[in-house]
């Protein structure tokens, strides 16, 4: 006879849930896939990028992994392809929306007052009205089958302003801003969070907010550096470090947990 799960094992089991990822093909959304699929779940990846990496492709191969094309600022689009979906699986129970830009600060203009409208527009489209079509066509889903966990990604920069001092380059004339949208966005999608929590707490449907701090990815030492000295923890984030709290909140561990924020950040915000 096979071994009884155990208690922890049974807490933050995924098994028979249905998981969508957006911007499931980025550095992060990538590890979430893979975080969701070993705890059990079957995930839809939403992404603009029509051929998945590699890490993705040798997923696809031990869980059940689901590739989708979609532009999460198109409502039709995401209709057709979560019907697709549930004729494929089911309705989803887990929405993670993960997908965002964020323009390098010097490509938004030197200073605030002359900072791109465009890009403006552009960041608040894909973050947050990408996250409000997201939950209105899969969270509405959720609803109406009787419950889901919906996790917004959002940011440090969702609750404080930037600290533009880890900005200053040790080169001359290579300093920049950082651009205003990117954290608006963020701090709408927390808003974002709290109304859909009361609005369908009697749907059994969560939801919560992440807010991130910075993730390593190769970034140039000097901002690495900057950054490192303003956290206490004297680091960037590792990649990988954010699964365990997309999992929490996924699962049944966090079964009276919405409308909340959980902020991992190395300590960033308590200074």
């Amino acid at each position: 006879m096979a071994d009884e799960p155990t208690y922890l094992e049974r807490l933050f089991n995924l098994k028979d849930r249905i998981a969508i990822v957006t911007g499931g093909m980025g550095q992060l959304g990538t590890e979430y896939v893979g975080a969701l699929a070993r705890a059990g779940a079957r995930v839809a990846v939403y992404d603009v990028q029509e051929q998945p990496n590699d890490v993705l492709k040798a997923l696809a191969k031990r869980y059940s992994v689901l590739f989708y094309a979609v532009d999460i600022t198109n409502r039709e689009g995401l209709v057709e392809a979560t019907e697709q979906l549930e004729s494929a699986w089911g309705t989803p129970t887990i929405l993670v929306n993960n997908a965002a830009v964020d323009f390098p600060p010097q490509a938004c203009g030197e200073t605030f007052e002359d900072a791109s409208v465009s890009q403006w527009r552009q960041v608040l489209e894909v973050n947050l009205t990408g996250a409000f079509l997201c939950c209105q066509v899969i969270g509405g889903r959720m609803a109406r089958a009787g419950g889901g966990s919906i996790i917004n990604i959002s940011s440090i920069y969702g609750l404080v302003s930037p600290d533009q001092r880890i900005y200053e380059s040790p080169r001359k004339g290579e300093s920049f801003i950082k651009p205003a949208a990117y954290g608006v966005s963020k701090s709408g999608l927390a808003n974002l969070t709290r109304y859909l929590a009361t609005y369908w707490a009697d749907r059994n449907v969560r939801v919560n907010a992440l807010s991130l701090g910075g993730v390593f990815n190769n970034q140039e030492e000097w901002f690495v550096t900057n950054y490192s000295k303003r956290t206490p923890m004297s680091r960037m984030a590792r990649q990988h470090e954010y699964n365990g709290a997309v999992v929490f909140l996924a699962s049944d561990a966090s079964s009276y947990m919405t409308g909340s924020n959980l902020v991992i950040d190395g300590g960033w915000t308590a200074w």
